[in-house]
């Protein structure tokens, strides 16, 4: 998966109580390529821990 082309990630699960690590944030929705992921590229972008925290503080900040 090139990661370059993921856009427009929406991450649910945020906690502030869970401040720096957000280890309950997943990605729900993004784009790659242009496209809607579907809910397997989902899961496999949510494998990926220090893409879905960078998306987090992306996100927030």
């Amino acid at each position: 998966m090139d990661y370059k082309l993921i856009t427009n990630v929406y991450v649910d699960g945020i906690d502030s109580n869970d401040y720096p690590d957000f280890v309950d944030a997943y990605i729900y929705s993004a784009e790659y390529d242009g496209e809607e992921m579907t809910d397997e590229q989902l899961d496999e972008l949510n494998e990926n821990s220090e893409f879905v925290h960078d998306c987090v503080y992306n996100q927030l900040y």
